[in-house]
Parts: C-alpha cells; sequence; structure tokens
C-alpha cells in the first residue's frame, strides 16, 4: 500500500490551519515534488489570474524519498504560477530544510491567500501557528534568518525565507534557505511577498526510519569511496559546479557580452581552480549528501561568506555575460543577490542585456541613474542589483520586471537584445554546442532551464556494460562522436526528451541530479529502484518512473495551455541562429531547419499537437490525466 500523503494547508486570509490528507492511489500517481505541487495548481485555482494576487497558492512539496540519509535526496520543489513567464513555475532547492520538514511529518505545504500584515509560518508537527514578522520585513535575508533563530531561542530550526527583491515582487526573486540556497527562476519570491509571508520555519525533530534498513545501507556503504572514485563527484566536491566552467571557455561556447559570442577573454579568471586558490574558504553540503558541492567564499571588507560563493551559472551570469573578469566582483554580486533574494542567472542576464541596450544608444544616462551600463564595469553591480531589489529609481523600475519587459518598455529593437524563452533569460548553456537544449529551452513549460534534460556530450560518455542498459531504457542507446557533437538529428531530440522524463521524474522525487542524474554522477536508475524499496517500501519500476516524470511535463504543459500558451510560445531568441563571431567555435550557430523539424519530432514523440502545443487528449488518458480534459 502506497503511504498517503499529509498535507498542510494554511490560509493566510483567514489564518485557518488545516491537516488534510491525500489518498495513497492519489499519492503514488503525484508522489511529491513537482508533480504533487501541479496537482494542486490545476485543481485549486482557476484559469488566467493574476500571479501576485491572493487566488494564487505556493506549494512546497518533498517526497516519500526525503529526510532519509543518502545523497542528493534533500530538496523541496516550490509549485506556483510565475510572474515572470505567466505559467506554470516550478523551482527546487536543496540544504537542510527539506528533511526537517518532512521530519516533521509533512509531505506538502499549501499557502493560500494573502496576510494582513507581514508573519512567517512556524511548523513543529502538530504545532503550526503564524508569527507577526513586522519586525523582519524590510530586512535581508541573513538578518531575518538570524533574528527568527534569536527570536525564537533556536538555532537548529531551518528556515527559508524572502528578502527586500520579494517583498517589492521583483519578477525574478527567489526564496532563500540557509542565506545561499535559493529556489531560482520563475520569481517565487515574489509571490510569496505578495502574500505577506515573510518565511517558512521547520523545526528540528526526528527523521524517517527507512522501511528497510538493510538494503539501505547496502546503498549507503562506502559512499566516500563512490565519491573520491567518480571523477565528476570529486571534482564538484573541490571546485563546486564552477569545474565546468573552463571546459564550456576553451571550447568557445561559454556566453559572452550578452550572447553576442562564446569566446571571452580573461576566462581564466573565472574558474573553480581560480575561486580556490583565490577566495575560497570553506565548503558545506545538504542534509545527509557526501559531495559537498557548495562553495564558501570571503573577500575580506566585501563578500561575507555566510551567503555562500558563486555556483558556475552566476559566475557566466555576472562574468562572461556581462564582460566581467573578475573573480572578487563576481562573488560580491553573488553575495547580493544571495542577500536581496535575486535570482542569480536572470539578474546578471537583465543586466547584460540593459548594457547591450546602453551601450546601443537604447538607453541613456537619465534612464540609467547615471550608472555606465558598459560591459566590463562592475563598479555598476552594488548600485544596480541594490536598484533592482528595491525597485528604486528608473533602472531598479525598468529592470525589476526582467529583460523581456524591460525590452517592451524600451522599444526601438530592444527585443533583439532580450535572451529568453517564455520571458526567462537563458542559463549560461550554448544549444549552439549542446544542440538538444536548442528544442528543449524552446519547449520546456517554465522556460529555459539547463536542469531538465541530460547534456549533448554525455551521449558521448564510455559507460561500462552493466550500465549501458540503463541508458538504453533512459536516453536511448545512442552514441555520438565529435564530427556530429553539434548537429541537431533525430537522436538529439529523443535523447532530450527521455532524458526530460527521467529528469522530471527527480524533481518530482526531489532527488539532486548531481548525485542521481542520467550521467550517472554518483548513483544510477538501478539504485534509484532500490532506494525506493529501502526508503518507503515502494516495488517501483523504471516504467513507473518514466511514467512519472511524463505525467509531471504534460501537466505543466496543460497548465500552461490553460493560461493561453500556444506552439507561437516555444521559440529561441534569433541570435542563437546567427553565427559566432569568433573564438574556437567561430561559426557555430543553431541551424535553423534542423530546429524547425527537431521541435516537430519532439511533438510527435511527447504526443503534443504541434499546431497548438498542448498535449493530446489521448495523452492526458495514457498517463491517467482525464480529469483535466
Amino acid at each position: 500500500m502506497f503511504p498517503k500523503a499529509k498535507i498542510l494547508d494554511v490560509n493566510l486570509t483567514t489564518g485557518k490551519i488545516e491537516t488534510v490528507t491525500l489518498p495513497g492511489n492519489t499519492h503514488k500517481r503525484y508522489p511529491g515534488g513537482s508533480a504533487l505541487g501541479m496537482y494542486f495548481l490545476l485543481r485549486d485555482t482557476k484559469p488566467r489570474i493574476d500571479p501576485l494576487s491572493e487566488d494564487n497558492i505556493l506549494v512546497f512539496s518533498v517526497s516519500p524519498l526525503t529526510g532519509f540519509p543518502i545523497s542528493g535526496q534533500s530538496r523541496m520543489t516550490v509549485t506556483t504560477k510565475s510572474p515572470l513567464t505567466g505559467g506554470a513555475g516550478d523551482s527546487q532547492a536543496g540544504g537542510y530544510f527539506p528533511a526537517y520538514f518532512r521530519a516533521n511529518g509533512y509531505n506538502a505545504l499549501i499557502i493560500r491567500g494573502k496576510a494582513k500584515n507581514p508573519v512567517y509560518l512556524y511548523v513543529d508537527k502538530d504545532n503550526v501557528r503564524l508569527i507577526g514578522a513586522q519586525n523582519i520585513w524590510g530586512k535581508v535575508t541573513g538578518e531575518t534568518e538570524d533574528i527568527i533563530k534569536e527570536d525564537l531561542k533556536d538555532q537548529k530550526v531551518q528556515v527559508l525565507s524572502i528578502g527586500p527583491a520579494g517583498e517589492n515582487l521583483v519578477k525574478f526573486s527567489n526564496i532563500m534557505h540557509m542565506k545561499n540556497r535559493a529556489f531560482g527562476r520563475n520569481g517565487t519570491g515574489a509571490v510569496m511577498g505578495s502574500k505577506k509571508l515573510k518565511a517558512i520555519v521547520a523545526k528540528n525533530n526526528p527523521l524517517p526510519k527507512p522501511e528497510n534498513q538493510d538494503s539501505f545501507k547496502e546503498l549507503t556503504r562506502n559512499v566516500k569511496q563512490r565519491v573520491d572514485n567518480n571523477e565528476t563527484c570529486a571534482d564538484m566536491k573541490i571546485n563546486g559546479t564552477a569545474t565546468s566552467l573552463a571546459g564550456l571557455a576553451l571550447s568557445g561556447y561559454l556566453p559572452t557580452k550578452n550572447w553576442q559570442s562564446g569566446w571571452f577573454e580573461g576566462w581564466e579568471q573565472l574558474t573553480g581552480p581560480r575561486m580556490v586558490e583565490s577566495i575560497k574558504v570553506g565548503d558545506e553540503t545538504c542534509y545527509g549528501c557526501a559531495i559537498m558541492c557548495k562553495q564558501i567564499v570571503e573577500v575580506k571588507g566585501k563578500v561575507d561568506p555566510q551567503y555562500g560563493g558563486p555556483e558556475y551559472e552566476t559566475l557566466a551570469a555576472f562574468g562572461s555575460y556581462c564582460g566581467v573578469n573578475d573573480m572578487n566582483e563576481v562573488a560580491y554580486a553573488s553575495m547580493l543577490c544571495n542577500m536581496y533574494g535575486l535570482d542569480t542567472i536572470s539578474c546578471g542576464a537583465t543586466l547584460a542585456f540593459a548594457m547591450e541596450c546602453y551601450e546601443n544608444g537604447l538607453l541613456s544616462k537619465n534612464e540609467t541613474d547615471g550608472l555606465e551600463l558598459k560591459f566590463g564595469n562592475s563598479s555598476v553591480f552594488h548600485d544596480a542589483i541594490t536598484s533592482i531589489a528595491y525597485r528604486k529609481g528608473a533602472l531598479g523600475r525598468l529592470l525589476a520586471e526582467g529583460s523581456y519587459r524591460a525590452a517592451e518598455v524600451i522599444g526601438n529593437g530592444a527585443a533583439q537584445f532580450a535572451m529568453t524563452c517564455k520571458k526567462q533569460e537563458l542559463p549560461a548553456h550554448m544549444p549552439q554546442h549542446k544542440p538538444s537544449l536548442a528544442v528543449i529551452y524552446a519547449v520546456n513549460p517554465f522556460g529555459a532551464d539547463h536542469e531538465s534534460s541530460e547534456h549533448d556530450p554525455a551521449m558521448m560518455y564510455d559507460y561500462g556494460s552493466k550500465e549501458r542498459s540503463w541508458m538504453s531504457q533512459v536516453g536511448g542507446d545512442f552514441t555520438i562522436d565529435a564530427t556530429d557533437e553539434t548537429e541537431l538529428n533525430f537522436k538529439n531530440v529523443i535523447w532530450g526528451y527521455r532524458t526530460q522524463l527521467f529528469y522530471s521524474a527527480l524533481e518530482t522525487l526531489c532527488l539532486c541530479h548531481f548525485a542521481w542524474g542520467v550521467s550517472w554522477q554518483l548513483y544510477g536508475p538501478k539504485e534509484l529502484i532500490k532506494l525506493c524499496e529501502a526508503a518507503a517500501d515502494w516495488d517501483a519500476s523504471l516504467y513507473e518512473i518514466m511514467e512519472i516524470g511524463e505525467r509531471r511535463l504534460n501537466m505543466m504543459r496543460y497548465y500552461n495551455s490553460r493560461e493561453g500558451f500556444t506552439e507561437k510560445d516555444d521559440t529561441l531568441p534569433r541570435r542563437l541562429f546567427e553565427p559566432l563571431p569568433n573564438g574556437p567555435a567561430k561559426g557555430g550557430r543553431v541551424k535553423e531547419e534542423q530546429y524547425k523539424k527537431a521541435k516537430e519530432f519532439y511533438y510527435q514523440i511527447a504526443g503534443w499537437d504541434p499546431s497548438t502545443g498542448k498535449p493530446h487528449d489521448y495523452t492526458l488518458r495514457k498517463l491517467q490525466l482525464d480529469w483535466l480534459i
């Protein structure tokens, strides 16, 4: 019997707090994370609501695998209608809060309505209450977390909070955890701010025990040796996600000066090893994880280590995107974003967009509040980022809407400089190099995302024979070589789609890609099946796992169609189809005819109507989503 789900339902308008139970058969269909969040979003909200109105909901979800002492399980998903894209909002983060939330006995938290005055939610099993937050409204995330722990006289509680950016409804504001983990993209922080909810606090309680202790111990045995023997994990333990920057830069595929190029001179100053030797002072991990990929940096008098350190995406967004090759300055921008609760990808990309507008005469000094928004000028970071977080001045009010909407306001051709899909700024992985991403970026329901599928280079990995059968079942038994690695064909599309389903399942089961991803970072699909059995007494199959991922993806696509999205929203910025002007990848581009055929093929294998982009009725019925028809 699949376990029932215990749901904490909080109405901020009325102050009513209740616990409801989701039957086991329903929970098995939507076993946590994004799928469970989308179930409530589709069930409980009306079409075309304002994302920042009290009619929207926020759903925080974990899974039956959350809270057990194994690498990569302490993650949570936030689901809502996104104020940035207007479609399905989806965001994940790790740390300790997900495990602590599960330790309190809950599978999900639904936030409804809007508080009259700022509050935060305190969760200690059945002791759940709303507490006034007037004293912390306006505080940055670090101060907020410290004050809450001091007021509660409990340094062990775990806190999710928003900063000034969420309070001021910045379209790409985050919900932050541990001062340096972000529920990023999609503007979840703005939804939380619109509800006057400053924070959510989880008490430290005993964690759940695995159903099958012996099987679970077998999975976790020799985990340190697993990490040390895994080249990727061992490298990430030292260099964090910044480990990937050097390879992309050397190949000419590091997005530079707002994606005008893939070649960035001075990239050597932004690498993982450079961070380690210059400003790294430690590392952190999430609950139960042996990888320890979170970097902690410090620049005396400038960058506070409590706010972590820049990830690869942040190094690119405030580094190469903006033409800045100073590690200290990028780390400073990262700290400001974590303090204020801003998405580093969208913030850096929006600033890079503004720099290109400024250099092309589309923004004047009057419109930038006197800032010289030139590529390479990191001296603007403090004033520009602070202005965005507080919606202060002409520049702050403009850029707080994101680059897509800012381009609409600026006009005069500014739209060509907005590097977005579904109004969300592109992450720092170039489809010119990883062709399946051209399709995945375009069709992904919550905007361009680099963690929704496995990237094409993994098709060239030399997997051992024992793993090949699993690879065949997940991504398709395809291999490519360097001669056609940038060609977009049916292999890439099937690979992208199939791995997208698997990653969609990981987002539902709240498992980290670095530990459980397709390229076998630490564990693989066969271990995932064993984890389901050992942790939750769930006799799962890989077919069932893939179907869960497919169901979640189609729920999101259906939701978007309900909100007015069509096939015309599955587009890429024009710049991606233009040849790169310089560097080792000179001439590289997404070939438009290949892209059009690939997207059409994707719709066919996904079971979506190519004229609308909406899932066919037969696709929904196949996935037991008849109730949406």
